[in-house]
């Protein structure tokens, strides 16, 4: 997937992208959030900016609200 390093990814995103690793690797939430910080963040959560960042936490939680 390509990513656009001039834009903000936004909260629907990263929903929509939790959601799909969840569901292709059968991972839970913590493990699919591990996975993401790790292979499309290269383990600095910060790497496409703190705006980013801060969607990626708050599709978190949303997906938390959920009951995932």
């Amino acid at each position: 997937m390509t990513v656009n390093h001039a834009s903000t990814l936004s909260v629907d995103y990263f929903i929509r992208y939790l959601e799909l690793v969840m569901n292709a690797r059968q991972f839970s939430l913590k493990e699919a959030s591990q996975y993401m910080t790790e292979q499309f963040f290269r383990g600095n959560p910060n790497l496409y900016g703190e705006n980013t960042a801060l969607h990626f936490k708050k599709a978190i939680e949303q997906i938390e609200k959920k009951g995932y």
